[in-house]
């Protein structure tokens, strides 16, 4: 049995202003209909023996993980979340465990959730190509044949080539799994071309397969502090259906490692198995524009765009018209509250500018103007210092909590659907165009009955309007 392992911790910087903390770039659309992280799922589609995945994410995703594989017809058998960010060795030994605890020992397939694989037969062939060298005790990194010499990337080079690679590989030679020789950090411009004229480097993609028992095995090897701490996490862990709190302050305490640094460096067992299928992960602009569609200026064009005299750029317009006029290699962003431009040969300085956010407090660092909530999301459509104004959408089913705040009153419209309000002691159905207040420092609750999207404009007013004052007296999400 396969259990696919999918890493969706990141926080996806370097994509800002379309991927933010709170939402990053897994979560969205950007190569084709599916988030990236639907598309991670459902490219295995033809991998034999492969078992429902197992998520590890951070807590503020739960909800959105659950949504977005619901959506494609995926329910996972178990999401992990992360109090705090620990890097993939951690995380996976969380899976490992968590895999086993039926006493099953299956073949873990280790998948970050933000790559794009256009070629999806070629890597299920590479994965069943691992699977049988995983079920061998081999500890199984997938390298990305290289197509140019790439200085973003950490390079894998081989060693001898397994004895009877051929067959269990019915590829060309060059795709023949091999021992690894080593892992070499990203290179200068010279040593990458180097790489690619001698042959026999691949492009490190982060992807591994193993026996969950044998990677716990050399992990506990070479990093036992980090075994024990992600054991007692988990032994401590709260568990609810399929969602597993993982126990902070065990977690917190655990050691902070990449897996290729806290085993796949250091392991005698390790072999790279060959992928070619149009790998891309995605870590900057000039990368999404590699991979999308072109016009016949060779300008990647998505949302409300108009282009002229404009050539070999990326323009993602979110909320209104973009237009572009006599610019070249650039790379345009909209969204509803920032607007990013800069050259495509300096968007990995994007992350500076997320960096600077973050100093100065402000929001557009973390948070979109839309907000995604387990209950739906609301987005902020102006405020100013004791008045802010809301759309709300409520999901069908879905109920905010019974709660109530200190600083500031509302006023609800209900502009599409059926409200059920609480209000203190009142029970109110509200319909389109209809209206009610809720007075500060009176509890209420917000629910959706019907069978449509509930969209209300709340405009609230009062002299403090931060997210952080709300009073939760029941939650049926579980959040306090």
């Amino acid at each position: 049995m396969i259990v696919p392992v999918v890493l969706s911790g990141g926080s996806g910087s370097r994509l800002w202003p379309l991927s933010r903390e709170t939402f990053p770039k897994q979560f969205i659309a950007l190569v084709g209909d599916q988030t990236m992280l639907q598309s991670t799922v459902t490219r295995l589609a033809n991998v034999a023996d492969l078992s429902s995945p197992v998520v590890v994410c951070n807590e503020r995703h739960q909800f959105m993980v659950a949504d977005q594989l619901a959506e494609v017809g995926k329910s996972p058998s178990a999401i992990l979340l992360e109090p705090v960010g620990r890097n993939t060795a951690p995380a996976v030994a969380i899976a490992a465990l968590e895999a086993q605890a039926d006493g099953y020992d299956p073949v873990l397939l280790v998948l970050p959730s933000d790559h794009v694989i256009p070629d999806s037969a070629a890597l299920c062939q590479a994965v069943e190509t691992g699977k049988a060298l995983a079920l061998q005790g081999k500890l199984i990194t997938f390298g990305v044949v290289p197509s140019a010499p790439e200085t973003g990337y950490g390079y894998i080079k081989a060693g001898e080539a397994l004895e009877g690679g051929d067959d269990v590989t019915p590829h060309a030679s060059r795709l023949t799994p091999y021992q690894v020789d080593r892992f070499v950090e990203k290179p200068d411009q010279e040593t990458a071309q180097g790489y690619l004229a001698a042959g026999g480097y691949y492009w490190n993609s982060g992807m591994f397969m193993f026996k969950a028992s044998r990677y716990l095995e050399e992990l506990e090897r070479f990093a036992p502090d980090m075994v024990s701490a992600c054991r007692e996490s988990l032994a401590l862990a709260t568990k609810h259906r399929n969602i597993v709190n993982l126990e902070a302050d065990a977690f917190a305490g655990c050691p902070s490692d990449s897996i290729d640094y806290a085993v796949m460096e250091k392991t005698a067992a390790a072999v790279v198995v060959p992928l070619e299928a149009g790998w891309n992960d995605v870590g900057s602009w000039s990368a999404l524009w590699e991979v999308g569609g072109k016009d016949e200026n060779g300008n990647v064009r998505v949302g409300d765009v108009l282009a002229l005299k404009t050539r070999d750029s990326y323009l993602h317009a979110e909320s209104r018209l973009l237009a572009a006029v006599g610019v070249d290699n650039l790379v345009v962003v909209e969204t509803a509250d920032a607007v990013l431009v800069c050259p495509k040969d300096q968007v990995q300085d994007v992350k500076e500018i997320v960096s600077r956010l973050k100093d100065s407090g402000r929001d557009e660092a973390v948070l979109h103007s839309k907000v995604y909530r387990p209950w739906g999301a609301y987005e902020s459509i102006d405020r100013e210092e004791r008045f802010q104004v809301k759309r709300i959408t409520v999901n069908p089913g879905a109920r905010l909590s019974m709660q109530m705040h200190h600083h500031r009153a509302e006023h609800w419209v209900v502009v599409k659907g059926t409200a059920r309000i609480t209000k203190g002691e009142e029970v109110l159905i509200l319909t389109e165009n209809q209206s009610t207040y809720i007075p500060l420092g009176v509890t209420h609750c917000l629910e959706n009955p019907g069978r449509i999207p509930l969209e209300l404009i709340e405009v609230q007013s009062g002299s403090y309007l931060g997210e952080d004052d709300i009073l939760r007296f029941e939650d049926i999400y579980g959040r306090c």
